[in-house]
């Protein structure tokens, strides 16, 4: 039995060669790279929403990299610490795939036996993440209206994708635990003295939301060496700078061979009242 439930009826999906199907006989074909599409039309505010192959593209190249290792550590030992011996976990706005395999591998790894989803409405980069790990379930899905049951899951991770809260109370079983990954004051300072005459730091805080409890923010700090123009500018095409530089900024940035940088995260962890 699939961990998604059809996004139609809400009934459970059982996956077959090349498709999910339900009881009710709705069925979703199943892409030859082994994700499938959970996403209604009236659930799609466009034609292909969600990030385009371009940035899909560099943020696989960039990734690729090991330049995120030291969050992607992080987060495995977070998991590994909240975990039992069969997890339950759903990535929302999974993206490549990058944290979901790698959590997965870890907890593999370790001798556990995971379940794992992961769901991101792009369809461009949602390739890339079910050709990296097979075991794991991938749809085109929204945050907002996530195709898994009440309460079925164990372990939910949010990296820099919307915060869809009502849903991720509504999947998380009483006393689970959600990982939330947001980029610290500092992240990326650098690349942003390079883009802007006046850059500003992100805003930091610590916000309460209702049903949850939090247990800890977790800091991840450490400064890389992009070693390559292209690197660089995979970087900056897989952040919404990309979007909104100026060309004078955006000129500087494409002038260098490297850029010493900080990256900095905050893991929030909260659990399920």
């Amino acid at each position: 039995m699939s961990l998604f439930r059809c996004p139609v009826c809400k009934e459970p999906l059982c996956r077959e060669a090349g498709v999910y199907r339900c009881a009710d006989g709705h069925s979703f074909d199943i892409a030859k790279e082994g994700y499938t599409y959970l996403l209604p039309p009236n659930q799609k505010h466009s034609a292909a929403p969600g990030d385009d192959k371009g940035m899909a593209a560099a943020r696989r190249e960039f990734l690729s990299k090991g330049y995120y290792e030291p969050l992607l550590h992080t987060l495995c030992s977070c998991f590994l610490s909240h975990s039992g011996d069969s997890p339950v976990i759903l990535d929302t706005g999974c993206g490549e795939g990058y944290y979901t395999a790698g959590v997965y591998q870890a907890l593999c790894a370790a001798g556990k036996a995971p379940r794992m989803a992961g769901i991101d409405i792009s369809k461009s980069i949602l390739r890339y993440a079910a050709r990296r790990e097979r075991a794991i379930e991938f749809a085109v899905a929204s945050s907002y209206h996530l195709p898994l049951a009440d309460g079925s899951v164990d372990l939910l991770l949010n990296c820099f994708s919307p915060l869809a809260l009502e849903e991720f109370r509504r999947v998380l079983r009483p006393g689970g635990t959600f990982f939330y990954v947001v980029p610290a004051a500092d992240h990326l300072w650098e690349l942003k003295q390079v883009l802007y005459e006046k850059p500003y730091p992100n805003e930091e805080k610590e916000t309460p939301y209702e049903g949850f409890t939090y247990e800890a923010v977790i800091p991840v700090e450490e400064t890389v060496t992009l070693a390559t123009q292209s690197d660089i500018h995979a970087l900056f095409q897989m952040t919404p700078y990309y979007w909104k530089t100026p060309k004078a900024g955006a000129e500087r940035l494409l002038a260098l061979d490297t850029l010493k940088c900080r990256i900095s995260f905050r893991i929030h962890v909260f659990h399920r009242d």
